[in-house]
């Protein structure tokens, strides 16, 4: 069994704090990028093996992943990095997991899922703050009403994006909002709905947004009907609803150039010390067609940390554990409780 894994993307915001994690753990991770300085230097500071290749030369990607069991791919954005990397892993016999949280990523990955079958490959986005405790957190739902027919899901940020996950943002800005009716994806307005959400420190107005659970919390539980709120403020409830009439504009690529590069030159990932006073509160209720229903809250730490320890338990579970290629959600193929096990995460079923 090959016991050589990679983080690809080391030299990133969140690949940075994963590689510093796994080195913690006396975890032995290959470090991989595309850019060769910065990487060499990670990997002079830390002692790690690296490997320095482009996703779009795919025969040098294909001769990196040789003799690698499983791939940690933290280098955004994902809608244009995951599908050469999910190719070189197939072809390689290496497992796939990554971080996203776009909707796209899961789809393609989930198209792919028979091949992933025959080439024994698990092929598992989403395994940061996106989407492992919403994933456990619709499970457990779940578990507890398997007649349940529609589910609401919802979070508040206490922290900071980093770079990429700004970044990714603005893409979504330009595809609107998303949600599961009658199992299949519904594209819809961006802040499409409002409503107040019960969360476990107070009640919060949240609008609905294309997050990762639209998708994997269907392929998990087969709930048909999903949708996912993320809080905020009126003020930025209006500015969402306003943007709706710029999707146009939004969507041309030269906007969204200059909006990334904005953000490079401003944004900063949260410091530790700021991610140790971060919490991420969730909640979710299932209900059934009878009017049945049950609702659970979660508390986690800060969504970078929970990313951490999440992706490095789920590379120590594929490295020690065989496991049937195909498509995985987190809950698929950690169990329901697999968030619960994780450090400084609580949840409360409420009925």
């Amino acid at each position: 069994m090959k016991r050589n894994w990679m983080i690809y993307g080391a030299n990133g915001y969140t690949g940075r704090l994963i590689v510093n994690a796994a080195k913690k753990r006396g975890m032995n991770p290959i470090l991989a990028g595309r850019n060769k300085a910065v990487i060499e230097e990670i990997c002079t500071q830390t002692g790690f093996e690296c490997r320095v290749f482009e996703l779009d030369d795919e025969a040098a990607a294909q001769q990196a992943l040789a003799g690698i069991a499983v791939v940690l791919h933290c280098a955004g954005p994902f809608s244009a990095t995951s599908q050469p990397m999910i190719e070189a892993c197939l072809v390689n016999g290496c497992h796939y997991l990554d971080i996203t949280g776009e909707i796209s990523v899961f789809a393609n990955a989930h198209r792919q899922s028979d091949e992933a079958r025959r080439a024994d490959v698990v092929l598992m986005p989403g395994v940061g703050f996106d989407v492992v405790p919403t994933d456990c957190l619709a499970a457990t739902l779940v578990k507890a009403l398997p007649a349940a027919t529609a589910m609401v899901l919802a979070f508040e940020s206490g922290g900071r994006m980093s770079p990429g996950s700004a970044k990714t943002s603005v893409e979504g800005l330009a595809g609107g909002g998303c949600v599961r009716k009658d199992g299949k994806l519904k594209w819809v307005p961006l802040a499409w709905k409002s409503r107040d959400i019960p969360f476990e420190h107070g009640r919060r107005l949240a609008i609905t947004i294309p997050w990762g659970d639209v998708f994997t919390a269907y392929i998990s539980t087969g709930v048909p009907d999903i949708e996912v709120y993320m809080s905020a403020p009126p003020s930025v409830v209006m500015r969402m609803k306003r943007l709706r009439m710029l999707r146009p504009l939004l969507s041309m690529q030269w906007v969204q150039n200059a909006m990334k590069r904005r953000i490079e030159k401003s944004v900063k990932g949260p410091g530790e010390e700021a991610r140790q006073g971060s919490q991420m509160q969730l909640w979710g209720e299932a209900s059934s067609a009878d009017g049945r229903s049950v609702a659970a809250t979660m508390t986690t730490p800060d969504g970078y940390d929970v990313t951490v320890v999440a992706s490095l338990g789920i590379v120590e579970h594929l490295l020690e554990t065989e496991v049937e290629g195909g498509f995985y959600t987190p809950s698929l193929l950690m169990g329901a409780d697999f968030a619960e096990k994780l450090p400084g995460i609580t949840i409360k079923i409420k009925g």
